[in-house]
């Protein structure tokens, strides 16, 4: 925990009123700000909610000077999903994107991550910090081997979005042994601009910080995007294998973050 910051904390949702705060948190984000939606949202109170809340695990950044009886105390959250999590319940979030065969075949331990998001009023300063540190001591803890997940660009204007996509395919994609694949009946090329006529700074200019961080860590990405409609992005998913990352990435994933000016 970053000291001079002690009134952030970062835990597991201990209770009902912490995955309330986070589905409150996803519903500003998602909703009204991104301009998405989904069959179990909740418009009335204001939540974002969806059939596998009840069985991800969510990893909440709170603010203790915040009122958590007006659901205001989440201002930051990962929901996460063990393998083990997932065989119980029959499935990961993701599959109705992308066949994890690749995945599921090797047997490694895998946590499924999503729905990360951050309150407007934190980004930019230390709260994606707090939530690494907090996904570092869970996979850590979990012995965790490959973290996976998609990730959204804002926005399903393909022709927008095919410089960072074509840099993603061309750059970042993952090894055949993790390779996932966008399902078939959805599967968007992202092969979209040739490997020598890419604009890298364009590239970068248009994906999210999220996407360029995991990138940053070794990361890497499945094969095809998706259209996600009701949600209005389109997602790739990103993988993790922390037996691949360097040392240097290692260090910086799993060290304690240290606030910056």
């Amino acid at each position: 925990m970053i000291s001079d910051e002690p009134h952030l904390q970062v835990r597991l949702a201990r209770d009902a009123q912490d995955l309330l705060g986070a589905q409150r948190l996803r519903y500003e984000v998602f909703i009204e700000e991104l301009g998405g939606t989904g069959d179990m949202v909740d418009h009335v109170r204001r939540l974002e909610c969806d059939e596998f809340d009840p069985v991800f695990e969510h990893l909440v950044l709170v603010d203790t000077r915040r009122d958590a009886s007006s659901l205001d105390h989440v201002v930051g959250v990962y929901r996460l999903l063990t393998g083990e999590a997932a065989a119980r319940f029959g499935r990961f979030y993701s599959e109705t994107e992308y066949d994890l065969g690749p995945l599921k075949r090797n047997g490694r331990r895998l946590v499924e991550l999503g729905r990360s998001c951050v309150h407007a009023d934190y980004r930019g300063g230390t709260a994606m910090y707090h939530l690494w540190n907090g996904l570092a001591d869970f996979v850590l803890e979990r012995e965790i081997e490959i973290l996976f997940g998609v990730a959204s660009f804002h926005g399903t204007d393909i022709e927008a979005l095919r410089m960072p996509l074509a840099y993603l395919h061309h750059n970042h994609l993952a090894p055949e042994a993790l390779r996932v694949r966008a399902q078939p009946d959805h599967f968007q090329t992202m092969d979209l601009v040739p490997a020598d006529q890419i604009d890298r700074r364009a590239a970068m200019v248009g994906t999210p910080a999220l996407i360029k961080a995991y990138l940053r860590l070794g990361g890497f990405v499945g094969e095809g995007a998706f259209i996600d409609r009701p949600f209005n992005t389109t997602d790739v998913c990103l993988l993790m294998d922390t037996a691949k990352m360097s040392d240097r990435h290692m260090g910086f994933y799993t060290r304690k973050f240290e606030a910056k000016a």
